[in-house]
């Protein structure tokens, strides 16, 4: 099964996103308070996504870090997928937000966009399984949607293209943390930075690509490689990206207005 948000079960998740007892769970006994609760089965499952990637996130492996069997944790998260989701809820909710003041729509705009790619680069396992189709829709989520929505304020939009334009630039910020992401790791994974990659496959380089044969690809990349020292720059391309897609939207708002 892919891991991505929304393939748990639907009341059981939501029940637990909200703190609100599942249709078919029995009676809850009076005694002594229970020391493991789903928080903390969740902080946990956060540190090792966060520590060791999504694959260390195991049923067993966060029993382990909790203390207790793994048998006992699906007393309180029925499995995965509704972990999944309970995880990405909490990453959400615990976001900084600041009330929008005086800025411009674009700033606020800038503002969203910042905020999603600080949150996906210091998680980077959001961008594998936080599907923008079916977001958890616990308290973080909503309180991070109407934060959001709110920088689209007095924008003259209609509440639909309020919805698309946000999903549309989180879409480009996931889309660019996702290839930061894979960019970071292919490093990692080689142990060579783009540039020594480059220097150490130049002279094969220089010998097949023929200006002749490709005029463009050669003068071009060679141009764009210069300019920022590898084929593709997380950087340079998160400030072309966001302008760009600002810039498609002030079309919008200014036909709107």
């Amino acid at each position: 099964m892919t891991d991505h948000t929304g393939s748990g079960e639907p009341s059981r998740t939501l029940a637990l996103l909200w703190g609100e007892p599942a249709a078919d769970a029995p009676p809850r006994r009076k005694g002594p308070a229970r020391s493991v609760t789903p928080g903390r089965i969740v902080d946990a499952a956060l540190k090792l996504a966060d520590a060791e990637g999504l694959a260390a996130v195991t049923m067993r492996a966060v029993a382990e870090r909790v203390g207790v069997s793994a048998m006992s944790v699906y007393t309180y998260v029925p499995g995965k997928p509704e972990l999944l989701d309970l995880m990405v809820d909490a990453r959400y909710a615990r976001m900084p937000r600041e009330p929008w003041a005086g800025e411009t729509w674009r700033e606020r705009l800038a503002g969203v966009a910042q905020a999603n790619r600080t949150l996906l680069t210091a998680h980077s396992w959001l961008t594998e399984v936080a599907a923008l189709s079916r977001p958890p829709l616990g308290p973080g989520v909503m309180t991070k949607y109407e934060h959001e929505l709110a920088a689209l304020d007095d924008t003259g939009l209609s509440d639909v293209e309020i919805d698309a334009a946000l999903s549309h630039l989180l879409g480009f910020v996931q889309s660019h943390c996702r290839s930061a992401h894979d960019a970071a790791r292919v490093g990692t994974d080689s142990a060579m930075s783009d540039a020594e990659w480059w220097a150490a496959n130049q002279p094969l380089l220089a010998r097949a690509f023929d200006p002749a044969a490709y005029p463009r690809a050669v003068r071009i990349g060679a141009a764009a490689g210069a300019a920022q020292g590898s084929a593709w720059s997380a950087e340079r391309a998160w400030e072309f990206g966001l302008a760009r897609t600002l810039d498609g939207l002030a079309a919008l708002i200014e036909g709107a207005r």
